[in-house]
């Protein structure tokens, strides 16, 4: 592939207002087409979709990967080292309550990254990592 093409990807949201406020304002995610009952939103280059869904259950559990409880399911981006850095501070700064951290897990070993978790107002789970050496992300 010439270029890496962009993912879509929709989930849902018990609050539009909420989900415009966290991905606009807290992530910094551009806000594009929208309804009464959906909103696009532009997350590093990839469309996502934050669809109203009142009743809404995200909570499926917890996968232990380095001694951390990882929720299930999840959803993210893997950064370079300085945005992640940055995206750590500007959650810290608007006061994000972590399901995980910001920290580096592996640290030293192949696959070493920097990794937090974070839920949205509606509890979905996200997770925005780094790799310290690119080559690893999809390395066995």
């Amino acid at each position: 592939m010439s270029s890496i093409p962009r993912f879509h990807f929709a989930f849902p949201v018990h609050d539009l207002g909420a989900a415009r406020q966290f991905y606009g304002a807290v992530l910094g995610c551009r806000e594009g087409r929208s309804d009464a009952a959906w909103v696009d939103f532009d997350l590093f280059g990839h469309q996502i979709v934050a669809h109203l869904a009142k009743g809404m259950s995200q909570d499926a559990g917890a996968n232990a990967v380095d001694g951390d409880d990882v929720p299930v399911p999840h959803f993210g981006l893997i950064l370079n080292w300085d945005d992640w850095q940055e995206m750590a501070q500007r959650l810290k700064a608007a006061g994000t309550a972590f399901v995980i951290e910001p920290h580096v897990r592996f640290e030293g070993k192949p696959g070493e990254q920097a990794t937090m978790f974070f839920r949205d107002p509606s509890g979905n789970a996200l997770e925005f990592k780094a790799f310290r050496d690119e080559s690893q992300i999809f390395a066995k």
